[in-house]
Parts: C-alpha cells; structure tokens; sequence
C-alpha cells in the first residue's frame, strides 16, 4: 500500500510541476509576441513637421501602452511662464506671473496653448524645453472667444506631436493628459483616464460660455492648460483647458480640429486671420444656459438669434431665427464646428451656406469678413 501511494504522490505531482511549467511558457511566449507587436507598431515622435491634417502617417503613432506614449509626446510639450502687465484700481501698473503648458506643432517653433496662460497684455513669455532650454516666444495668433493661442519661437528642428482627429473619438476611450500642474516644479506630469462626454458646453464666467468641450477625467490642475489631451495612438485630441473645482474629475479639453486651420495659415502666411459672416448663433448645448424667457429651442445646426446689420449674412439674405445646418456641404451641429470651417477660408472670400426658415432648406453664397 504504501509503494502505491508513493507512486500516486510522485505521478500527481509530475502533473503539477508540468502544469506550471507549461503555463510558465505560454505566458511568456504571449507576453513577448504582445511587447513585439507593440513595438512593431509603435512610431516616434516626428522630427519633421507636424500633421495638422489627417491623422494617417508612417510616423503617426498607431498603437501603444501609455508608458510608450509618455516617452513619444513629452519631449514636445513646453512648460510657459508669462509675465502680464495689469493695473491696479487706483490705475497704477503691476506685474503678475503665471505658468502653463503647451505643444509644439512644427519644428520652426510654433506652439499650441491656451489664451489665457498667455494673458491678456503679456509683457514676456519664456517657454522651456525638455532639455531644459529657455527662449522668448513671441504670440502669433490669440483668441478669448476659443481660449487659444499660437506662439513661436526662434528654434529650428524641435520635436514635434501628431495632430489627431476630434471628432473620431469614442465616449469611453483613453484619454492621456500631458502637463506642468501647479508649476514646472511638477512639469510633464502624466495623467491617464477616458473621454467621458464630447460637446459639452461649461459658463466660464458670468459672460463667457466655454463651448463645446471634450469632458474627461484624466487629471487636469492648474498649470496643466494648454497642453496636449492625447489618444492611446499618441495624437492630440484636445487642448487640456478647464476644470470644476466643486467636482472631482471634471476636466475639460477643447477639441484639436478648431486649431489646424489656424495652424496651416500660420505655416503659410506667418500670421491667421479669424473670419465671420456677421452672425451670433447658438447650438443645442450652448441653448441650455439661457433663462426661460429666453428659452431657445435647437435640435440640430445653429440658430441665429442676432444678424450685424452690413455683414455678409445680412447681405445674403439671412434672418433672426434661420437654422444653419451646413458649410460648404459640411454639416455644422456646434458653434466650435461652424467657427472651424469659416478659419479655412480668408476675408474676402465666399462660402456656401445651406440654412433652413419654417421648415425649407435654401443656400446661399456668404461673403467672410475679418473678425473684429
């Protein structure tokens, strides 16, 4: 009995040692064949020039592990320091300091943030690299009405991100966060969560409606605005820009396709002219934030609820209470959208504008104007 008893104990106990071997194998032979797929995939971040266009490339980053996007992305993203001149109530001139992030999006130096880390009447703005290197950087292009800004500075051969498409992104998917909260003490802090809404639209201030927005979670602090909100391919989809204090995990990113017609005119011309057809509209988010007796009933395209006397629009024959519901052929259901495509074209120029009045859809020609 006691012969086969040790006989059973050393055959069940072959079938356990084997067992762990052979899941031992299959977990590293799976393991090394993910890690060599990623890598096969995985690109680098461009050396060349960044893609404002379409996010397809050899050099767009297709798939990774937030680890590899983190090393791909931070070496393009800039920390800035804005000195602003501002007056006190008894009109007497001080200085202030503030600290934010920002991307470069070509290898000249320019440079994606937010309008107000650059402020209103800057006196100096130093950007510094990765490396550590320090230039003044001067603003190209900035707009409150968007929160953003464009910046250069004198450097050639940066490294630089790919530009993705914001309105190829999934409510659920990853979302990377890349920035200096609270100061460059804490610069290229990286923060991972997903996209939790898209087209939000949050009040600023008692004036200003921020419009449109990607909500995320990934953490976003003060010193974290201006810099990239990214995708697991290492593109920028947003622009990290707010956050609500009262709550946790509310942070809100401007969406990456309003800045690249913006960025091509750059590239092009040196400077951007934002253009207008002489309209103020509302879409369905922003329509929320007015009272009851104002209430505004939108359920696709822009509404118009004011004409300028003399614009375009006026000229083409576009009325108070028309619904826009296209540009050039494009549909248009957000304010960000509408602004995006008017900034591919110069003043001077027409578009088509498809609107709808008591349920008949008309096109017109619009002629742009430059925004005041």
């Amino acid at each position: 009995m006691r012969e086969k008893r040790s006989g059973l104990t050393i055959f069940f106990l072959g079938l356990i040692i084997g067992g762990i071997l052979f899941g031992s194998v299959a977990f590293f032979v799976t393991n090394y064949r993910m890690e060599k797929l990623i890598d096969e995939k995985i690109g680098t971040v461009n050396q060349g020039g960044g893609n404002s266009g379409s996010s397809s490339s050899a050099t767009t980053l297709k798939s990774s592990t937030t680890e590899k996007v983190a090393a791909n992305v931070t070496p393009a993203v800039v920390g800035i320091e804005t000195t602003e001149l501002s007056k006190d109530m008894f009109n007497r001139e001080y200085e202030s300091s503030g600290v934010g992030t920002g991307f470069i999006v070509d290898k000249n130096g320019i440079i994606v943030t937010n309008q107000h880390v650059v402020s209103d009447n800057p006196k100096q703005i130093n950007v510094t690299l990765k490396d550590g290197t320090s230039y003044e950087a001067k603003v190209v292009f900035k707009s409150d009405t968007v929160d953003l800004a464009v910046i250069k500075i004198n450097a050639k051969n940066l490294p630089v991100v790919n530009l993705g498409d914001s309105e190829k992104i999934n409510i659920g998917q990853t979302a990377i966060a890349i920035g200096n909260p609270l100061g460059l003490t804490f610069e290229r802090s990286v923060t991972q969560g997903i996209i939790s809404a898209l087209n939000r639209s949050i009040a600023v201030d008692n004036k200003t409606i921020a419009e449109d927005l990607i909500q995320t979670d990934a953490s976003i602090n003060a010193g974290n605005s201006g810099g990239p909100l990214l995708n697991l391919a290492g593109e920028v989809i947003g622009i990290n820009t707010y956050k609500i204090q009262s709550g946790e995990g509310l942070g809100f990113a401007i969406p990456i396709n309003i800045v690249k017609p913006i960025i091509n005119q750059i590239k092009e011309e040196g400077s951007f002219t934002p253009t207008v057809i002489g309209i103020e509209g509302v879409d369905k988010e922003i329509a929320r934030y007015y009272t009851e007796n104002e209430k505004l009933s939108v359920d696709k395209g822009i509404l118009i609820v004011g004409v300028v006397n003399g614009s375009g629009a006026a000229k083409a024959g576009i009325k108070e209470n028309d619904v826009i519901t296209k540009v050039d052929g494009v549909e248009v259901n957000n304010m960000l959208k509408f602004r995006e495509q008017l900034y591919y074209h110069r003043p001077g120029e027409k578009i088509k504008i498809t609107y709808e009045r008591n349920g008949k859809a008309n096109t017109v020609e619009v002629e742009l104007s430059k925004s005041k």
